[in-house]
């Protein structure tokens, strides 16, 4: 009994926390750990590709290949965690803490069993994967090499996903940060150990990503077995009702799509890159990671909005949604202009830091620099699709999802290098952001008329 009062205790405390805290003060505490745990991420990738790159240019290459793989298993931990995030959050401002709980083990045991499936299947038909992820003939050996390893990790490397968007979702990002930057850390401490210490080569940079992922994951499995969230993992939880799993699909298409339509986008840019040679390929990859990098930071502060905007949307709290909304789009434009400036000024000596290759210079360079000129444009576009996502609008979320990679890079990809050659290839992505920026605003416009007053809000009137 005592046991069940302290939950009660806790979920009372952590929904006034989420209810009643200032939005700058709780966005910024829940922003910091989830920007920390992006950053990380994106620096353990960059260091990938960095010691890679000292293998050669084809190696180099490699790692943009199979960062396509990389991004499909990603997308299956975050469809899976975002959407049942999005339910628990909303069931948490509503105070219903058991049935959080049987949609986030639902999530958690569904991940990993699909994650079992990409590893059986990709291990079967890895060759022919790695060609069609983009792979030209001399890449091959060394992208049939790091995927291997990648692919016996895919299980724990979804599901780590998984759980850490739950963790966000509840409001407990510090816990999440742990887990993810653990593993971050330790993969950039086995890489040049792995690589050049034990002489492993790309193999080595391969298995020290997929020992990190399972370092990442039981820290993150032992924040739930420890009870220190509301809710549980456990098989007994798993749901019996086949349209609460379908609900989690719903609410985590919008992460399927963006993150499948990033993967096949990334393949198709290795493929177009590929004809100009593997210097393309190796600059374009190095750029997908510096723009990554810099992307992560508004990635990690949309989604320390994300349960803020849950939690009160389910509380009917839509003046504090509405506040939460202007404060991190706010944020996030001063950030990515002060980052896009430095990018661009930088560009060449970037690129080169990676790969001193006069040919990888030159195109990353420019490259860079395009892509630098939308990154202004990002934070309408992300804070749009993770607003909807967490309140449960998952049409608009998913055709937002959708527009980047989907309804303007992949035409462009397959259209501009045709017509302008290898400056379409460097072009595509920062069009597609601008016109993805277009689309937002009247969706957005359209949500905040509708959105209902709440009683915070009818005060104000008076």
């Amino acid at each position: 009994m005592s046991a069940q009062n302290d939950s009660r205790a806790q979920s009372q405390a952590q929904y006034e926390k989420m209810t009643g805290t200032p939005i700058p003060r709780l966005v910024l505490t829940l922003a910091a750990p989830t920007v920390v745990s992006m950053l990380v991420s994106s620096i353990y990738n960059m260091a990938d590709t960095f010691f890679v790159s000292q293998l050669g240019t084809s190696a180099s290459g490699a790692v943009g290949v199979v960062f396509s793989l990389m991004a499909i298993i990603q997308a299956v931990g975050f469809t899976l965690g975002m959407g049942s995030g999005s339910i628990i959050s909303r069931l948490l401002g509503r105070q219903q803490t058991q049935d959080a709980t049987r949609y986030a083990s639902t999530a958690f045991f569904t991940c990993f069993g699909i994650g079992c499936l990409l590893t059986v299947g990709g291990l079967l038909f890895l060759p022919p994967m790695m060609r069609l992820l983009g792979a030209t003939q001399t890449i091959l050996p060394y992208a049939r090499d790091y995927g291997r390893y990648i692919l016996l990790a895919a299980p724990f490397m979804a599901s780590s996903f998984t759980m850490n968007n739950i963790l966000r979702f509840e409001g407990k990002a510090s816990l999440a940060m742990i887990g993810l930057t653990t593993g971050g850390i330790l993969n950039m401490v086995l890489d040049p150990l792995l690589i050049f210490g034990l002489h492993l080569g790309i193999a080595g940079a391969a298995i020290a990503t997929g020992l990190s992922q399972l370092i990442s994951w039981s820290i993150l499995l032992s924040v739930f077995l420890l009870r220190k969230t509301q809710c549980r993992l456990s098989l007994r939880y798993y749901t019996r009702n086949a349209r609460e799993l379908l609900e989690i699909l719903k609410q985590g298409l919008p992460s399927l799509s963006r993150q499948g339509l990033a993967s096949l986008a990334s393949m198709l840019l290795n493929q177009n890159a590929a004809v100009y040679g593997d210097a393309a390929v190796a600059a374009m990859s190095i750029v997908s990671r510096i723009c990554m990098f810099v992307l992560s930071v508004m990635l990690g502060i949309g989604q320390g909005f994300q349960p803020v905007a849950g939690f009160n949307y389910g509380a009917g709290k839509y003046s504090r949604v509405k506040q939460a909304f202007r404060f991190t789009f706010l944020l996030g434009e001063i950030s990515m202009s002060v980052l896009a400036l430095l990018g661009f000024a930088f560009a060449p000596q970037l690129v080169q830091l990676f790969r001193d290759d006069p040919q990888v210079v030159l195109i990353g360079g420019f490259a860079l620099r395009c892509q630098c000129v939308a990154l202004a444009l990002q934070p309408l576009n992300v804070c749009g699709n993770m607003l909807f996502q967490s309140i449960g609008k998952s049409k608009p979320a998913t055709f937002l999802s959708c527009t980047r990679q989907g309804l303007f890079f992949i035409p462009s990809i397959l259209v501009l290098p045709r017509i302008i050659g290898l400056t379409g290839v460097q072009i595509t992505q920062p069009l597609a952001d601008i016109l993805s920026f277009v689309v937002s605003v009247p969706l957005l416009l359209r949500f905040f008329r509708q959105l209902p007053r709440d009683e915070a809000e009818a005060f104000e009137k008076l």
